[in-house]
């Protein structure tokens, strides 16, 4: 799946994240809304993940994900 989807089902992939990335709070998820960039910028915040690592966890989430 890419981004743009995910985009579009955000409402539905948030349990989907929630589960990968425990640590996301709703509020996070919020703040996310089914974008990229803000998604890695959060696995950094909260995981303590180098850019590059979040940004590949991003892309293998979103390749893996069948929502």
């Amino acid at each position: 799946m890419n981004w743009d989807q995910i985009k579009g089902n955000w409402k539905q992939v948030q349990g989907k994240v929630k589960e990968q990335w425990g640590k996301l709070t709703d509020d996070d998820l919020t703040v996310i809304n089914g974008q990229r960039e803000q998604l890695t910028g959060k696995l950094q915040e909260r995981y303590g993940m180098a850019k590059e690592e979040a940004e590949k966890k991003a892309k293998e989430f979103a390749d893996q994900c069948n929502c």
